[in-house]
């Protein structure tokens, strides 16, 4: 059986992923004097991180995945309530890793290495989240969920308010500013 919504959750997993290489790429190349910061290319991939993740993926996991995968399977409950306590804690996260880069942009290359483990710590965490979805809830979520469960999780994954889709296609075009800004091989700016 296809379970479009856990398709369009590894979409978005695969999206944030790229995101948090670029930033991690953009860190290596500052640190190693290849590349000289550009601050409104890092805000603006941090913003999508924010706008994208934080505010549409999280919510629709919480709200249809999780809830439905929660009263079919007790095993995975400590793994769910953890993920919703993670999920809860990301504009935190968000807000501490923007703070990081506002003081980098202020003070200059003194305050890199606290903007550079501050990320670094970032992508930990959202790789460990990203991880234990993909590898623990999807498949006992494939394993307990019902066709009617899936019909209404994948409704929800693909209602109108796709990120990537119809009046919300700011966040697709955010994207691709974002891979037109970024020196190579973040993506295709000069």
């Amino acid at each position: 059986m296809s379970n479009k919504s856990l398709d369009i959750i590894h979409d978005e997993h695969r999206a944030l992923a790229a995101m948090l290489s670029g930033l991690r790429a953009l860190a290596s190349g500052i640190e190693a004097g290849r590349l000289t910061p550009d601050f409104e290319l890092m805000t603006s991939m941090i913003d999508y991180i924010e706008n994208v993740p934080e505010k549409v993926h999280h919510p629709k996991e919480n709200t249809y995945l999780f809830a439905r995968l929660r009263q079919r399977c007790d095993e995975v409950l400590p793994v769910i309530e953890q993920l919703e306590q993670e999920h809860t804690q990301g504009d935190a996260r968000i807000a501490a890793l923007r703070s990081a880069l506002e003081t980098y942009r202020r003070e200059g290359e003194s305050a890199f290495a606290a903007y550079q483990a501050a990320l670094k710590a970032y992508i930990e965490f959202e790789w460990q989240h990203m991880n234990t979805e993909e590898h623990l809830v999807f498949p006992l979520a494939r394993k307990h969920l019902t066709a009617e469960d899936w019909a209404e999780i994948d409704a929800a994954f693909l209602a109108n308010d796709n990120p990537w889709q119809g009046a919300a296609g700011e966040y697709a075009a955010l994207f691709t500013r974002i891979v037109n800004m970024a020196p190579a091989p973040v993506g295709l700016g000069g």
